[in-house]
Order: C-alpha cells, then sequence, then structure tokens
C-alpha cells in the first residue's frame, strides 16, 4: 500500500515518524476520517475546517491547498487499485525537544493513508441493523470547550475492550454506547447517535462532551431542510428504551439503524420491530441522494 507522509508519495514500509514527534509523545495531533463516493472524498471542506480550527486551538501550524489533497486522494485510489477508499488525514504536533512545549508547534508531521472500506451490505443486511451495548464505561471529559477528534484515544479502545471482555463473540459488531460523567447520553465508540420519538429527533448536545461530528452535522441539516423537529438536549439510557427507532452516524458508515439495545446478556431491548424504522430507511434514501 502507498501513503503520503509529508506530502510525499511512499511505501506504508517505509512510513517513519520520530520518536520525538509530539504525536507519539504527547499525543498531542489530529486527525480526520472520511470516505470518498465515486473517487470524491464527502463533506471534505467540512473535515478540513474542523481540523484547521483544531490545530489552530493547540498551536499546530497547519495549512492546506485542497487542490493538492483532493489531487493525493485520487492518486492514492489509483496507486492502491481502489476505486473507493477510507481515507485518514492526520496531523501530528511534529518533532520537538522532551517536555512540554513553551512555543507552537511551526513543523507538523501530516500523514494521509487510505484501505478498503468495509464491503456493502445489501439493503436486506443494512435493514437488520446492528446492536448497541449499553457500556459502564464512561465517556471522559473533553480536552477542551468541545472535543477534538485528537490522537488521545485511550477512552474509547477502553470501551472497545469492555465490549470484548464482557460480551460474547455474537456482539463483536455491535457499537458500544457511553454516558458521561453526570449520567448523560453521550456518543457511541466511533458514531454519534440518534432517535426519534413521534414526530421529534433527539440527538445528545455538544455540551454532554460528545465530538461535534461531521455527519452528525449534516444530517441534522438534512432533518431540518426537511421539516423535522430537532431536540439536541440530555437524555440517559430510557430515552433510548423508550425510542420509536435509533441511528447512528459516521463518516465511513454514513446512517446504521441500531435495532436492539443490550444491557446485559439476559436483558436485551428490541428497538421498534427489530429492523430499521421508517424514518431510517427515508433519511438513509435522502443521505444516498448527496452521494451519487
Amino acid at each position: 500500500m502507498k501513503l503520503f507522509l509529508n506530502n510525499k508519495l511512499i511505501d506504508t514500509n517505509e512510513a517513519m515518524v520520530s520518536v520525538f514527534d509530539h504525536g507519539f509523545l504527547y499525543g498531542l495531533g489530529l486527525f480526520e476520517t472520511f470516505r470518498t463516493y465515486n473517487g470524491l472524498p464527502f463533506l471534505l471542506q467540512e473535515h478540513l475546517h474542523r481540523l484547521k480550527t483544531s490545530c489552530e486551538q493547540l498551536g499546530i501550524a497547519y495549512t492546506v491547498d485542497e487542490k493538492e489533497l483532493r489531487e493525493q486522494i485520487a492518486l492514492l485510489l489509483s496507486e492502491n487499485n481502489l476505486v473507493d477508499g477510507y481515507f485518514r488525514l492526520t496531523v501530528s504536533a511534529g518533532e520537538e525537544e522532551l517536555g512540554l512545549p513553551a512555543k507552537d508547534y511551526t513543523n507538523p508531521t501530516t500523514i494521509l493513508m487510505c484501505k478498503p472500506l468495509p464491503a456493502s451490505q445489501t439493503n436486506e443486511q443494512w435493514s437488520k441493523g446492528k446492536a448497541a451495548i449499553c457500556l459502564k464505561t464512561r465517556r471522559n471529559s473533553p480536552e477542551a470547550a468541545i472535543r477534538f477528534k485528537s490522537l488521545h484515544y485511550m477512552n474509547n479502545i477502553i470501551a472497545k475492550r469492555e465490549i470484548r471482555s464482557n460480551f460474547s463473540s455474537q456482539f463483536a459488531s455491535a457499537e458500544g454506547l457511553m454516558l458521561n460523567n453526570k449520567g448523560e447520553l453521550s456518543e457511541g465508540i466511533v458514531s454519534n447517535v440518534f432517535f426519534r420519538k413521534g414526530e421529534t429527533i433527539f440527538t445528545p448536545a455538544i455540551d454532554t462532551g460528545i465530538l461535534p461530528g461531521i455527519t452528525r452535522a449534516f444530517v441534522i441539516e438534512l432533518c431540518k431542510q426537511n421539516g423535522y423537529l430537532i431536540n439536541e438536549g440530555y437524555f440517559n439510557w430510557d430515552s433510548l428504551v423508550e425510542a420509536d427507532e435509533i441511528w447512528l452516524t459516521n463518516s465511513i458508515q454514513a446512517i446504521i439503524p441500531v435495532t436492539a439495545l443490550v444491557f446485559s446478556h439476559d436483558r436485551i431491548h428490541t428497538v421498534g420491530d427489530g429492523i430499521a424504522g421508517v424514518f431510517t430507511r427515508q433519511l438513509h434514501l435522502l443521505y444516498q441522494s448527496f452521494t451519487t
């Protein structure tokens, strides 16, 4: 496989980052994940805006030429024999002396890599949705007023390990959902969460400590533009149990129906009729209309 390291195309086995890079030493860095549809990156400008804004807050001098980045994306697809791909753009603080920084970072490390997308699902497979496990692991507080998509992913990894340690292989593909330290519903390990009750769509507010997801924001706007009421607020597990429909969003899988809530091996709540609900289906089709 090929990747770009500091804008240079190289083989993955040639890629090396200094042990003095503060991304490695202190987790000081950010990343964006996105995918292409028909070779074109979806919502790229929104991803780059979040990345640039976050870099500014961390004192990382990162600038990007969007035209050049789009050319690199196309080249990586070609070099890796992919029609479409799962992309990760990482900006690490870069190499500095050992110790916490006294000034801004002026020479960040950038990495653009890709891999094949997950296997496409049939409509029937998508409709079956996935289970969401209600985790004991709490979502940690964000690094600043709003959570960064940072290289520090320990909380997410601990949450993933909870699933692996406490649930059988039948739940290996389940998403884990976390409350924050106030007991409020926050987000999934790799997703934002939505639910519908009656005529209103609900999703946790940004100040519950969630990542302000790019796909989350896009879906909220889709709903508003089509006349649906959105409530960004503060909820708990009972809110999900009482929901008519639940779905997750992320940049790779877009919209994922949740058809079961798992509290323990012997306490599983079926969501609706156990398949993707009518509204989730409509939203999925509406989303797809922007990607084709």
